[in-house]
């Protein structure tokens, strides 16, 4: 059995969106660990002083919607009166011990496949300052809702034995954590670095559009890093950009690469970028290097 929780405050305007949104960042860490979501539990607060009955509901809708498409059960919940909206799940799901995901488990030569675009705090950041486009909008917002299913297949079938969901330290700072647990090292390689669009550039370099957590995952991922003198400013952001319901990075043993793509293509994954792979560990150099 493995079991989890998370809820946060909004990040959109429209709070059936929300709902899904929050629902699905829940669910992720159990597909994460190669499980399969079984009961969920909501977790809300809201001030009732502000937030009427119908508000409230959509936001419930929104997530009860996202766990019966993770054929899950709603096992019901528990609310209180809070000071701002939060919402999420309490999510129970199974994995065969024998076929879990851990972090831990990463290996030289593994492939590192992800499978979820960046860039999402940087527009949900540009949506709280009025100064992302439409389109960019609901890109992020169908990227957040996407559910991480691949996780759980990929274990079912012993694929994979390590990964990680790329959530509020970036994409950087969950893969500086896999490889400290791993004993590993690795390398990225930024010309597969998939981003959400252009915009995301662009709201950084002139916008100087960086939330502030972003920003703290670059300072504190930093001293691990080995930077090809090439790499911008505006990606090394982008690598340490917070995720909200990000997607999954597989350590993919090279033999079982074809398969994982495969799965993927079959899930219509938003991306499944190889963007880069596992070393061995060196006293000597950097723990991850950007090239």
């Amino acid at each position: 059995m493995v079991q989890t929780v998370d809820f946060f405050t909004p990040i959109v305007d429209d709070p059936y969106i929300y709902g899904q949104i929050a629902a699905t960042n829940s669910l992720s860490d159990i597909y994460a660990m190669g499980g399969r979501p079984v009961t969920a539990m909501n977790v809300v607060g809201m001030p009732e002083d502000v937030i009427g009955l119908d508000v409230i509901h959509e936001i419930l809708r929104g997530g009860a919607d996202k766990v019966l498409e993770a054929e899950c059960a709603l096992a019901g919940g528990h609310s209180i009166k809070n000071p701002e909206p939060i919402y999420g799940l309490s999510v129970t799901g199974l994995v065969n011990p024998s076929r879990m995901i851990t972090n831990a488990g990463a290996k030289p030569g593994d492939v590192l496949i992800l499978t979820k675009p960046l860039g999402t705090g940087i527009i949900t950041t540009g949506v709280k300052r009025g100064i992302t486009s439409g389109e960019i909008v609901i890109r992020a917002i169908n990227i957040m809702s996407r559910l991480n299913t691949p996780g759980r297949k990929v274990a079912e079938r012993g694929l994979v034995k390590c990964a990680t969901d790329v959530t509020g330290f970036g994409l950087l700072g969950h893969l500086i954590s896999l490889c400290k647990s791993s004993k590993t090292r690795a390398i990225l390689h930024t010309a597969n670095i998939p981003v959400i669009d252009p915009e995301v550039t662009r709201l950084i370099e002139e916008e100087d559009c960086v939330p502030g957590g972003s920003r703290e995952n670059f300072k504190t991922a930093d001293k691990d890093v080995g930077w090809a003198e090439i790499i911008p400013q505006s990606m090394k952001y982008i690598l340490s950009d917070a995720q909200t319901s990000g997607g999954l990075l597989l350590c993919v043993p090279e033999e079982h690469v074809s398969e994982v793509m495969a799965i993927l293509d079959d899930d219509a994954s938003l991306s499944r970028a190889m963007i880069g792979r596992i070393l061995t560990a060196d006293e000597v150099g950097p723990l991850i290097t950007v090239v």
